[in-house]
Parts: structure tokens; C-alpha cells; sequence
């Protein structure tokens, strides 16, 4: 019997299951109605470009490798490395942001919002428990898959989907019921206000929020009609997407005067004032609990993913042996264990930095400009590709031929590289300490974040490659015609 193929609705819920996530909403409900510029211009130039590239990739070259696989059939082996490493790396520095959001979300179980409000702001406090949180999920990957999915299941059900139909439910509540809103509802004020550079930093982290599409990309195949009913599903997504966040920003912004928004703290605000008006203010503890099991859950999940993602590629020879070890359930321990001592060291900087705040804020200006480096290779490996191989069988490719490519390729790339540089200035809205060690802290966490893979590769040896059957990286074609090559010499 043929496998079910997925259904458009299907596919595009898979994406926005994957995307849609609670705690960025705060830093960009303090661009009050803007927000909707922001969202929707880099769905635009971002999230749809991204699918729709990813997916002609993965239906092109579909072997294991995903990111890997693409951009080493373009470039080579060490550019392709650079790629999955990053991906791997930005993913792992990415836990202590949410985790942070997790340790708000502890704090906030106490309905006195006053206390709650201080101890989250507690550096140490953010500290301890991001890291016990961290280690807790960590080791709970050790002893396999099928305990890590169970808690992702109802953590994403738990934490996102309820929480998030709530705080819609409580903006739409609190603006129709007759109280000031916080957010002028003036067709002008659409526009962002560029005055100010600075202003942009915390809008860059939509392209956070949206990245990501190219993981659902290895499921194309599966759709009945790929080529008509792909497109369908990502505009389905994106269209989800891009409501969702729209309405839950200003939900918050309806509700929070935006001199008072937190960017860890103002989505929890939200659920306890719009409560005690509605005198269940306990409603509050409930929703902080169901916020910090989702984040436990989501955190369980991405520990193992994309850390097996980087085992595959190093079994085919490029990570040493002692990175590629697994346990008796077949886990990934060392890269694991690897990946926890990196979050720990960079949870350091809730210590070091002037608030939570601002540490929370630099990781994920951090998250932001090494996972666009990633896209920029990506982007310019389907332009490559397209040119140098166009007759490779595509499943999906996007139409409008040479035209097609330079539009979505060409924004895509546009965008990314904008948006990278952009993430490099410190946001107005917060405070960040010296402009100049901001800067200075990203660029050197960029620059560590190239090099280390560059520095991998150079020492890479061929008795690194695993002889197990089931660990075969079948090579890029470049590396077959290669050895045709020298087969006819």
C-alpha cells in the first residue's frame, strides 16, 4: 500500500508547528503597530524565499546531508561543513535565550507579579536555572528518542498552542471591552520610524523567528503533486505564520504601555493583568506553567536534533572519532555533552552583562547573524546550482526559469546579508553597556564561528571516515566524476 501522502493543510501545519514560537513576541510589541511592517516584509524577502530554495535543494539533492549536502555540491566539502556547523552552532546558542524565557516563566508561577518580576530580572537566579534546566533535558536525551518525543509532543501542544490562543483571546478581550489601548491604531503609523538605525536591531530578530523552513524541506517528496501543491503550503504557512504573530504582538502591545515592555518578562504581564481584571488572576500560575513545560519540551527536542544532523556529517569523515561516539541507545553523547559545556560558558553572560536583558538580547543578535551566514551560503548555492546543473530532476522547482531565480534568489540573498549587518547594531530600546563591546563581542562570535569548522577540516583525516554499512554518505557528484576522471586516465 502506498504511503499517505500529505495534504497542503497538512504540510503548511507542519511548518508553522515548527516555527511559531511565544517569547519573541515582547521585543517586537515595542514597535507597537510596525510590528506588521516588520512581519510582513520579511516574510516576504525572507521566510518564502528560504522555502521556497530549500525545497528545490532538497528535491534536487536529496541524499542524507540536508544543508550539507547542497552547499558542498556547490562549493565543496569544507564550505558545506562551515554551513551544517553553523546551523548546529547557532541552535546550540540559541538554548540559553529560551531558557531564559523558561527561568521568567518559573518566576512568574508566583502570582505576586512584583517578587516574580524581581527574581527574573535576578541574574543568578536566570543563571541556575537556566543551567539546571539545560543539563536536566540534556540527560534525559542520553537514554534515547522515544522519552524526548513524548515530552516534545505535549510540550508544543502545552506550551505554544495553548498559551498562544490565550493571549490572543486576552488582546481582543481587553481592546473590545472598552480600555485604553496602549498601541494608536493609525494607518501612518505602519511605517517604521528609520530615524534611527538602532531602532532596526530588534526587528532583525524576525528572521530568528521565521528561520528554520529548510528543516521541512526533506518532506516535500511526500506531497501528492509537489510542484503545484508546495507553493500552496508555504503561502498557507507563511499566511499562519505571519497572523499569528502580528495579532499576538499587538495583543501584548494592546495591553503593556511600551515604556514598560520586558523582552523576557512582558508576555507573562500580559496574561496576569487582562486575569485580574477578569478576577482569575491564578489563571496567570497556570499559563506560566504550561510557558516554562513548553520550553522544557522544545528544549528536549532540539538538543537531539540537529546534533545528529552534524553526527551524520562527521561520520562521513569529518569530525574527529571521539565526537562521533554514541551510547547504548545510540545517542550522540559527546556532541551532547560538547553542546552543554558551549551553553554553559555562554550562560556565563547573564553574570557578565549589565541585565538579563541584555544578555538574552547579544545571544540572540549572536543566533541571528551566524544562522544568516548559513543562509547566505544557501542562497547563493541554488543560484550556483541552478546555473551549473540545471538538469538535475527537481521535484520542485521554482518557476519563472532564469527570472525566477534571480527574484526570489536575489531577494533572499539581499535580505540576508542586510539583515546581517543590521544585527550588529545594539538595540535603542534596551541597555546593552558600551556600543563598542557589543559590537566587538559579535564580531569575535562570528568570527569563532567560521573559523572552528575551517580549523576541523584542515585536520581532517581519512580514518576519521566511519566503516559501519549503515553510516555511508553517499559522495557529491563533483567527487564521482572526480574519480570517473581518474579511472579513464
Amino acid at each position: 500500500m502506498d504511503k499517505k501522502k500529505l495534504s497542503v493543510f497538512t504540510f503548511a501545519m507542519i511548518n508553522v508547528a515548527a516555527i511559531v514560537s511565544l517569547r519573541g513576541l515582547p521585543a517586537e510589541a515595542v514597535y507597537g503597530l510596525s510590528s506588521v511592517f516588520y512581519y510582513i516584509f520579511a516574510a516576504i524577502c525572507f521566510l518564502i524565499p528560504v522555502s521556497l530554495v530549500a525545497a528545490e535543494l532538497g528535491t534536487g539533492w536529496s541524499q542524507k546531508g540536508g544543508v550539507f549536502r547542497w552547499v558542498g555540491e556547490a562549493f565543496g566539502g569544507r564550505i558545506g561543513f562551515v554551513a551544517i556547523f553553523l546551523q548546529w552552532l547557532q541552535n546550540t546558542i540559541w538554548f540559553p535565550t529560551v531558557l531564559t524565557f523558561a527561568a521568567v516563566s518559573v518566576a512568574f508561577i508566583d502570582s505576586d507579579t512584583t517578587f516574580a518580576a524581581a527574581l527574573s530580572a535576578n541574574k543568578h537566579y536566570t543563571l541556575a536555572v537556566v543551567l539546571i534546566v539545560y543539563w536536566t533535558a540534556t540527560i534525559i536525551n542520553f537514554f534515547g528518542v522515544k522519552m524526548s518525543a513524548a515530552i516534545s509532543k505535549w510540550g508544543v501542544m502545552i506550551g505554544t498552542f495553548i498559551p498562544g490562543i490565550t493571549i490572543i483571546g486576552l488582546g481582543i478581550y481587553y481592546y473590545f471591552s472598552g480600555n485604553a489601548s496602549n498601541i494608536a491604531f493609525n494607518a501612518k503609523d505602519l511605517l517604521p520610524n528609520l530615524d534611527n538605525f538602532n531602532n532596526l536591531a530588534l526587528a532583525v530578530s524576525i528572521f530568528l523567528f521565521y528561520a528554520g523552513m529548510e528543516m521541512s524541506a526533506v518532506h516535500v517528496t511526500e506531497m501528492e503533486n509537489p510542484k503545484k501543491d508546495y507553493p500552496k503550503a508555504i503561502f498557507l504557512a507563511a499566511g499562519i505564520t505571519v497572523v499569528l504573530f502580528i495579532i499576538g504582538t499587538l495583543s501584548i502591545g494592546v495591553i503593556i504601555p511600551k515604556k514598560d515592555i520586558n523582552l523576557t518578562q512582558s508576555l507573562l504581564v500580559a496574561y496576569y493583568r487582562v486575569f485580574q481584571m477578569l478576577n482569575v488572576k491564578w489563571f496567570g500560575s497556570i499559563m506560566a506553567i504550561f510557558l516554562a513545560f513548553g520550553v522544557f519540551g522544545q528544549v528536549t527536542t532540539w538538543i537531539g536534533g540537529p546534533s545528529k544532523g552534524l553526527l551524520a556529517v562527521g561520520k562521513a569523515g569529518y569530525l574527529p572519532p571521539w565526537l562521533q561516539k554514541l551510547n547504548s541507545k545510540g545517542i550522540q553523547v559527546n556532541i551532547l555533552l560538547l553542546q552543554a559545556s558551549i551553553v554553559t560558558i555562554l550562560s556565563i553572560m547573564f553574570v557578565l552583562l549589565p541585565s538579563v536583558q541584555a544578555a538574552y538580547q547579544i545571544l540572540t543578535a549572536l543566533c541571528v547573524t551566524l544562522y544568516l551566514i548559513m543562509y547566505v551560503l544557501l542562497f547563493l548555492t541554488f543560484i550556483k546550482l541552478r546555473i551549473t546543473k540545471p538538469d538535475v530532476e527537481r521535484a520542485f522547482k521554482i518557476p519563472g526559469n532564469t527570472l525566477g531565480m534571480c527574484v526570489v534568489g536575489g531577494i533572499g540573498l539581499i535580505a540576508s546579508v542586510v539583515a546581517f549587518f543590521f544585527g550588529f547594531l545594539p538595540p535603542s530600546q534596551i541597555k546593552t553597556g558600551s556600543s563598542l563591546n557589543w559590537i566587538v563581542m559579535l564580531i569575535i562570535g562570528n568570527t569563532i564561528g567560521v573559523v572552528i569548522p575551517l580549523i576541523i577540516y584542515s585536520f581532517k583525516k581519512a580514518s576519521w571516515k566511519s566503516n559501519d554499512p549503515g553510516d555511508i554518505f553517499e559522495p557529491f557528484s563533483w567527487e564521482t566524476k572526480k574519480a570517473e576522471d581518474i579511472d579513464d586516465i
